[in-house]
């Protein structure tokens, strides 16, 4: 059983009068530990399918299973704690709070899902993340006092704060210059290694040749799904 199954998933926006058809009839499967780039041009529907991967919408039809679940037509209430609970994602923008140490901005989603935790704990796990992230040194530090790449660590590891199977990056590399995107890259594969499910969302190719799968969708179907034989040094 596929970590994640989709099955004749589609979307469709009820504008007044006007039906936009978003997705048409999306079908994958991807597996724990894979490393899958979504890539297309803006307007493909990658964002609305990675919204419904991520439990942020609804399918308007087919299934979608994540540990084998069905989750479409799951409550809102269990959708939000599998969201909270099992999916990371990482943004373009950094959204960290601007007054915030790096550890309090990692801990922060701890305080509406992990409740069982002392405060001691949640540092803990918070040192653990940025620790992981390369940002052991840094764990007092406001973000305008972190280069835009350290910024995004910080926020991958308040991604991971609370031990998603599934890691989403929507344009990633987006603020950040050739040399730190590769950098944030490599973390990502790390991450893979370490039997995480990383799911890229992008439109550029040059960043999807950094997974390991590339699914490339346009006008709302998957047009190509083929392992990536490129070597990419990173």
């Amino acid at each position: 059983m596929a970590l994640i199954e989709l099955r004749n998933i589609t979307k469709t926006y009820f504008l007044g009068e006007m039906d936009v058809p978003v997705l048409k009839g999306i079908s994958l499967d991807i597996e724990k530990g894979d490393y899958v780039a979504l890539m297309g041009a803006s307007g493909s529907g990658k964002s609305t399918l990675m919204n419904i991967l991520g439990c942020l919408d609804r399918q308007t039809g087919g299934d979608y299973f994540f540990e084998g679940e069905e989750l479409g037509r799951a409550s809102g209430d269990h959708r939000a704690r599998v969201r909270n609970k099992k999916i990371g994602f990482v943004f373009q923008s950094f959204n960290l709070l601007p007054r915030t140490s790096a550890l309090e901005n990692v801990i922060m989603p701890l305080s509406y899902t992990a409740g069982d935790l002392s405060r001691k704990e949640c540092r803990e796990r918070g040192l653990a993340a940025l620790d992981r992230v390369g940002l052991s040194d840094r764990v007092g530090h406001y973000p305008s006092q972190l280069s835009g790449g350290q910024q995004q660590r910080v926020a991958i590891a308040r991604a991971l704060i609370n031990q998603p199977p599934v890691l989403f990056a929507d344009e990633p590399t987006g603020n950040l210059d050739s040399h730190t995107s590769i950098e944030v890259m490599k973390m990502f594969d790390e991450l893979s290694a370490q039997g995480i499910t990383v799911i890229l969302v992008t439109h550029s190719m040059e960043i999807a040749e950094y997974a390991r799968r590339v699914v490339r969708i346009s006008d709302g179907e998957i047009q190509e799904d083929y392992l990536n034989k490129r070597e990419v040094k990173i």
